[in-house]
This record gives C-alpha cells, sequence and structure tokens, in this order.
C-alpha cells in the first residue's frame, strides 16, 4: 500500500478491484480503514494513483452492474459509493455485500 495511513489508522479489510473512472475500469486494490475507504491504482492502467473517500463524507451504499464503457450493464457485482461531494464511486469487487456491512457499521448506519 503506497498511502500513509493516519496514526491509530489499521487497515481492516483489502480486496483486488476496479474503479470505473469514465470509460476505464482502473484495476488495483481497494482498501478500508477506521477512517477512510482507499483505492490504489495498479501501474499498468492509463489512469493511475489514488482515490480517497473518508467516511464521515459518505452519504450512501448500494450494490450495482458493473458496466461495460460505463453504460452497458455486464455483471451485478459493482459497489457504488455515494458522497456529500455528489460523486458516486463504483468499485467492481467480489463478495461487496461485507464491504457494505462493515462500511455502515463503522459509520454507525446499521
Amino acid at each position: 500500500m503506497q498511502t500513509k495511513l493516519e496514526a491509530g489508522e489499521a487497515i481492516l479489510r483489502k480486496s483486488p478491484a476496479n474503479h470505473q473512472r469514465g470509460i476505464e475500469a482502473v484495476g488495483g486494490r481497494l482498501y478500508l480503514t477506521q477512517q477512510r475507504l482507499i483505492f490504489e491504482a495498479h501501474a499498468f492502467n492509463v489512469q493511475t494513483g489514488a482515490t480517497v473517500v473518508p467516511l464521515p463524507s459518505i452519504t450512501a451504499l448500494r450494490k450495482d452492474w458493473t458496466l461495460l464503457f460505463g453504460a452497458i450493464p455486464v455483471f451485478p457485482n459493482c459497489l457504488v459509493v455515494s458522497s456529500q461531494a455528489g460523486e458516486d464511486n463504483r468499485f467492481t469487487l467480489f463478495r461487496r455485500t461485507p464491504w457494505i456491512e462493515e462500511i455502515q457499521k463503522l459509520k454507525g448506519m446499521t
């Protein structure tokens, strides 16, 4: 993991994932800490770098379909994370339900 963790912050869950950025499904790893959701792209992608979503800014979580070219539904394995900034981050990963449950627990949304 390249993103520096804050004092007292630890990785609670991690998984290979894709992050839909426009029409590109950027491959990388998704991490969950007590404070943030962090996606780090592999160096092999056109779009690289990290996407960080602070847990307090998450307003909604929902299951959705992975979209081919950002438009064509392909498979129901996408986690959509909505934030206060009005952004929807789409992450394709296996076993998304435990991710949703853990984020809701951390936010007190359950």
